[in-house]
């Protein structure tokens, strides 16, 4: 969900301080951010980096310019930054990250069960296809699926170029498909 044609006057009145402004920009932003700090920072940490990740847009809007996409681009740069900054701290780089991003842990249910099995299901499935490509291959796919980021603002959040993008999507999707190709191919056992 974007803010589309309010999304400037809601980012004038959050500059403010006005409660209902930024929850909008909580609610917008929220479930894509969770969704890619969880697959490219420590799983156990997405939580705690969403709240640092709106920490910083809040110390720092004063300082943004830009449309909605700069906004969220920007926003997604901000959150990578604190997803890097996690695996530091614990003495890895991004590409050592090791484990499932996609563990599921302990979570509770919150509503709609059917919804959240689905959902669950959704991220195993996922977890198990993407779990061979890159850290970076990974982190465009996250940006582009998860984030919905177009390659310019997946290009500014990442700090690489347009074509840095799109030759690692590209690659990613090839890879993709040739796991999906070779995890559905026949058995020839059943012959």
């Amino acid at each position: 969900m974007a803010l589309g044609e309010y999304f400037a006057s809601t980012l004038i009145v959050a500059r403010k301080g006005a409660t209902w402004a930024w929850e909008q920009i909580y609610r917008d932003l929220y479930g894509p951010l969770f969704g890619f700090l969880r697959g490219v920072g420590p799983p156990e940490e997405a939580e705690d980096l969403v709240s640092e990740t709106f920490l910083s847009v809040a110390r720092d809007i004063h300082a943004f310019d830009g449309d909605e996409d700069a906004f969220r681009a920007w926003v997604f740069t901000i959150a990578r930054r604190r997803a890097v900054d996690a695996w530091r701290s614990r003495g890895r780089t991004v590409e050592m990250a090791d484990g499932d991003p996609f563990d599921l842990g302990d979570q509770r249910a919150g509503g709609d069960v059917e919804a959240e099995a689905l959902s669950s299901l959704a991220l195993i499935e996922l977890s198990a296809v993407i779990k061979n490509l890159s850290a970076t291959q990974r982190e465009v796919l996250m940006l582009r699926v998860v984030a919905d980021l177009s390659v310019k603002d997946t290009a500014v959040a990442m700090e690489k170029s347009e074509g840095a993008v799109r030759v690692l999507q590209n690659r990613a999707i090839t890879a993709l498909r040739a796991s999906l190709g070779r995890d559905r191919a026949p058995s020839r056992d059943c012959a």
